[in-house]
């Protein structure tokens, strides 16, 4: 190595942004592995890089004693002092060797290991960049799809949608663009390995920001979110703004935004709803489409009974139940459903089993609050208009429904 390979490892490291000392440190390292493999050299030896000459000095490494033992690792005091004065026993004596060809076998080394602390450089900025955006919201062009995963094309590296990640209903054709969000960035041997999501609750709060300017400046927040990925989606918001209205302004002029965000779901259906502090609004506004009658709840255990117009029983449970489900996990109530004609049916005890209040809970919360238990009077005066009737099994349909975390 010369003085012209300092000045090209400069501009190279200047290029890809590496420093300098850290690839010559790792060359002053392999070099003396390099030597010790191409020479059948023992001897403990060090190779010094001048930064600025390129020059490559090998120095054999021996302790300084009185009576030499081990002639590859000793020298006695007398040679140690002709190299320099200034030594004595115990110190190390630097011998300088020069080996044959030596000079060959670093310019190997030498390309080898800048290849090597590039990549490195490299995988570590990448690394670095991806981390600070996971959550975020990526378009990437899809390259191929196998039996588990898709692999996108993020420009500068690869990300993979795995299974689990991907949504069963849509289609990822090779060579389409497509918005994902970056769920996660791990840090693997190779390459940093960018996990990408289509199914995360996370997806479409990014593409709300995205569309919806007053989200971005807060004016606008989503409470929560419930999501059953391909299919429905349920979202709670409210504005910090009383003259803006948050759900007309997240479905935009003739539902321009909202649609927006449908088209890249590929069609999955979205629910925007108002957040209410008052839990029975919000749990019935939750339930929309359905038009809710009564909504009673438990706050102890986040436990609710909703009763709801005979003609509407199947509207608010939802097809396969999904409704009352991502209702329960949008609020994080347990909900349980019931028509008039069932709710007038139930008896003091059967109200007290939906709402999971034994007696003791009861006599406590009247003492306290009457407000709650307004459903125990009215199930005493239904009860009564109704004791003799039946209602068969076929009429009964409940979803009680714990809220769950994303995945």
């Amino acid at each position: 190595m010369n003085k012209d390979f300092m000045l090209a490892l400069d501009e190279l490291c200047k290029d890809k942004n590496v420093e300098k000392e850290v690839i010559l440190d790792a060359l002053e390292k392999a070099l003396v592995k390099s030597y010790q493999k191409n020479y059948d050299n023992q001897e403990n030896v060090d190779v010094t890089i001048d930064h600025e000459t390129g020059e490559i000095g090998v120095y054999a490494l021996k302790e300084v004693v009185d009576k030499v033992e081990d002639p590859i690792n000793q020298i006695n005091l007398k040679d140690a002092k002709d190299l320099d004065a200034s030594l004595a026993v115990g110190d190390t004596a630097r011998i300088k060797l020069v080996p044959k060809n030596f000079g060959r076998v670093a310019a190997q080394t030498a390309r080898n290991i800048v290849i090597q602390k590039i990549r490195d450089a490299q995988r570590e900025s990448l690394f670095g960049d991806y981390l600070d955006r996971e959550n975020e919201l990526i378009t990437g062009l899809i390259q191929r799809v196998d039996k588990y995963n898709v692999y996108v094309n993020l420009d500068r590296i690869e990300g993979i949608v795995p299974l689990k990640e991907q949504v069963p209903t849509e289609s990822y054709i090779p060579n389409e663009r497509m918005k994902f969000l970056i769920k996660e960035v791990r840090n693997s041997g190779k390459d940093p390995q960018i996990v990408l999501s289509r199914s995360s609750e996370n997806l479409v709060t990014r593409l709300f920001e995205l569309e919806v300017p007053e989200i971005t400046d807060g004016v606008i927040e989503i409470y929560s979110i419930a999501r059953e990925a391909g299919s429905r989606t349920k979202m709670a918001v409210f504005s910090n703004d009383e003259t803006i209205d948050a759900v007309g302004a997240c479905i935009g002029y003739k539902g321009a935004r909202v649609n927006s965000i449908v088209d890249s779901l590929q069609g999955e259906k979205i629910d925007i709803i108002n957040y209410s502090k008052d839990i029975e609004s919000f749990i019935s506004n939750a339930l929309s489409p359905a038009d809710i009658i009564e909504v009673y709840v438990n706050e102890r255990n986040k436990q609710s009974l909703v009763v709801v117009e005979d003609d509407q029983l199947s509207l608010a449970i939802g097809k396969e139940g999904q409704n009352a489900r991502l209702a329960a996990r949008l609020t994080g109530w347990k909900i349980d459903i019931k028509s008039k004609l069932e709710f007038d049916s139930l008896s003091q005890e059967e109200i007290d089993e939906i709402l999971s209040i034994n007696e003791e809970e009861v006599s406590d919360e009247k003492s306290t609050d009457d407000k709650d238990l307004e459903a125990y009077d009215l199930a005493e005066e239904n009860a009564s208009d109704d004791k003799d009737e039946e209602i068969s099994d076929e009429d009964k349909e409940e979803i009680s429904k714990e809220p769950t975390d994303e995945d």
